[in-house]
């Protein structure tokens, strides 16, 4: 299934403010964000977002997360050069979590996998369905 690229337009402050008050950020002023690859479907990752965050992803095209563990910005590839260029952004009914499809470089997984969710249960065992990649010399 093909579909074509969207080219990226970076958001206008004004309408950038006008989705961060529509948005429900939770008490430590975060949101779910799902990283989606914009042409096949599948689903990379779960991260957190901040309005921070959020903001500085639309301006520049590239995700920007929020690092829980580090109380940081974290900008996806920024040392693994495993970018996310944001293609579109939507958000679910209730406000409370945002679907990123993306176009991701490499593995968006810090284990060097593809997708973050490659665990599974097969006849009551928990399996691994892929392996890490190939690192890239």
């Amino acid at each position: 299934m093909t579909h074509p690229q969207v080219a990226f337009v970076p958001w206008e402050d004004k309408a950038v403010e006008a989705l961060l008050k529509r948005l429900l950020f939770d008490q430590r002023d975060l949101i779910p964000a799902i990283a989606q690859q914009h042409d096949s479907g599948e689903v990379l990752m779960l991260a957190w977002m901040s309005p921070e965050s959020l903001r500085e992803t639309l301006k520049s095209g590239y995700v920007c997360y929020w690092s829980r563990s580090r109380a940081a910005l974290w900008r996806k590839g920024e040392t693994s050069g495993h970018v996310q260029r944001l293609v579109d952004l939507r958000w679910d009914c209730d406000g409370d979590t945002l679907l990123l499809l993306v176009d991701q470089k490499g593995p968006a997984c810090h284990t060097n996998r593809r997708s973050c969710f490659y665990n599974a249960v097969r006849e009551g065992v928990t399996v691994s369905l892929t392996s890490p990649l190939a690192s890239e010399v």
